[in-house]
């Protein structure tokens, strides 16, 4: 039998994937995959359901219904300042993920060049690649995660058609600053490339850091292809409606991408995310407070526990240093260990590296994701120091 694709065949499971099971094997509470354990706004499921019944099911238009792209478009206004046209410069998608890979359609050709800033979320790298495109890869460092701008102009060239940025970053948890923004909008200038946004914890930001769109900086309307996401806006990740928006002089390729990936998007659920955009200003708001709340617990516990925690200026996620444990493995094994010997599943951070980056991969960190009920979190602190109070980290355990 010839061989399949290549580049497909050689991508392993999903570290997500791997550690999900792995803590369904043995009964951890699951801090590695992203999603709250609890439903979103009930008004918005409410809406869904009554969508439902209400004789619109059959296809809806490609670029998603009139009223979420009305109100994908009145978000932006409302919240960015930005005036996006919903009937020319609005295209709504099956979750984020899908929108990252039409925006990475819409673009690029064989050859071209993408800037990735690592850590990165695990989908960019193999989607860059399945294009036939070339990625060049900028790496932020723990524990500051500061964008090293010597590394990120040197990135760009004349082959670069486009950056790939994600603020609020996962798994950093890192809120670009304006003066970073402004750094790389230059380079996008300077260079005649384009950005794609994912921008999906655009609302989850805390200490009052604030969002600020790539997209709202002079010069740059035309060059960005912002993304949202409904499951991290409203909770509800299963529902899979992500929307992009962008001038109307790159959202018919972005069209077209989506034509031959999903082609469309459930009308109910998009009519059920057009009312929650449409929410008072006091949900977005509570909405980061009361995931600011949760992650001070958790950070709190974990610093309790003698792991170093890193700042956290957005998303849904903590990273911690574990070396001060005297745990003798890398992050991979630590983060196996816990999810078998304490109950507590975490997702090593190595796994948002480019696997053949190098030996300068952070190899001593774990990210917690804290969009769970406070008691869970509480649960899963008491776990870890009943885990630490066994002593399963002396050297008579190792060596056991």
């Amino acid at each position: 039998m010839k061989p399949t694709n290549t580049l497909l065949s050689g991508i392993g499971t999903t570290i997500f994937t791997v550690m999900s099971a792995l803590a369904t094997k043995h009964q951890a509470i699951n801090l590695g995959q992203g999603f709250p354990d609890t439903e979103g706004p009930r008004d918005v499921v409410e809406a869904a359901a009554a969508a439902l019944m209400d004789g619109r099911n059959q296809y809806p238009p490609l670029t998603g219904v009139p009223e979420l792209r009305q109100a994908v478009a009145a978000a932006n206004r409302r919240f960015w300042g930005l005036e996006v046209d919903p009937d020319r410069e609005v295209v709504v998608t099956s979750g984020a993920t899908e929108a990252i890979t039409a925006c990475l359609m819409a673009l690029l050709d064989p050859g071209d060049e993408v800037v990735l800033i690592e850590p990165l979320y695990d989908t960019y790298l193999p989607v860059v690649r399945l294009l036939g495109a070339v990625p060049k890869l900028v790496r932020l460092a723990p524990p500051r995660w500061e964008l090293p701008r010597a590394e990120l102009a040197a990135a760009f060239g004349p082959k670069t058609k486009a950056i790939l940025l994600n603020t609020p970053m996962n798994p950093t948890g890192k809120v670009f600053t304006a003066a970073e923004l402004a750094f790389i909008a230059e380079l996008l200038q300077r260079h005649d490339a384009y950005a794609v946004c994912d921008e999906v914890y655009e609302h989850l930001t805390f200490d009052g850091w604030r969002h600020i769109p790539l997209m709202s900086l002079p010069g740059m309307r035309e060059r960005c292809l912002r993304i949202g996401s409904a499951g991290k806006t409203f909770a509800l990740t299963g529902w899979k409606v992500g929307y992009i928006s962008c001038d109307a002089s790159l959202s018919g390729n972005v069209a077209r991408a989506h034509q031959n990936l999903t082609f469309t998007t459930p009308p109910n659920l998009q009519r059920a995310v057009a009312v929650g955009l449409a929410k008072e200003d006091a949900y977005f708001a509570e909405l980061a407070g009361a995931l600011q709340a949760k992650r001070d617990v958790l950070a709190s516990g974990l610093a309790e526990l003698g792991l170093r925690v890193l700042p956290t200026q957005g998303t849904y996620f903590i990273s911690a240093e574990f070396s001060s444990l005297g745990f003798p493995g890398d992050d991979a094994a630590f983060c196996r260990h816990i999810t078998e010997h304490a109950g507590v599943a975490a997702i090593p951070v190595s796994a948002f590296y480019d696997a053949e980056g190098g030996a300068d991969i952070p190899r001593h960190y774990a990210r917690f994701a804290f969009c769970k009920r406070e008691e869970v979190l509480r649960e899963a602190l008491g776990r870890l120091r009943a885990w630490l109070a066994r002593g399963e980290l002396t050297p008579a355990a190792r060596s056991a």
